[in-house]
């Protein structure tokens, strides 16, 4: 893969350690040329199961934490975030998503989207979530 004008492109990558990443071909978080993208991140435990089943809030809640050390770790923080998406499973549930949001967010006020969908990894799970964010590189 190349960067401007011929460069590798440099990149860091944050692992959440679940046999997932592997079998699929992903990584937590990456890292490269000062942007830190945050994959679609669920309300699991470190098991892997549903935290809060079907609760909109929490799940936001508890995704977006889990975002926030996917951030911390690639050296960024949540004051970073330039864009978030959210994909829900009801539109009905956006207030209960977007108030999890906007405490997690406050005055960051990234550019966001959110989006119904059929359904998500695990018919427990409500929401997910991915997170952009720009730092400056050292």
């Amino acid at each position: 893969m190349g960067g401007r004008d011929g460069d590798a492109v440099t990149r860091e990558r944050v692992s959440s350690g679940t046999e997932w990443e592997a079998t699929v071909g992903y990584s937590r978080a990456i890292r490269a040329d000062g942007r830190v993208s945050v994959a679609g991140t669920t309300a699991t435990d470190e098991d892997g199961d549903p935290v809060a089943p079907g609760d909109a809030y929490a799940q936001t809640a508890h995704a977006l934490g889990l975002v926030a050390d996917a951030l911390d770790e690639a050296g960024a923080g949540v004051e970073d975030v330039v864009r978030t998406r959210l994909f829900v499973t009801d539109i009905d549930d956006w207030e209960a998503v977007g108030r999890a949001h906007g405490e997690m967010f406050g005055e960051v006020r990234p550019a966001t989207t959110m989006v119904e969908v059929s359904r998500l990894i695990h018919p427990d799970l409500v929401v997910e979530v991915e997170a952009e964010a720009v730092v400056t590189e050292e």
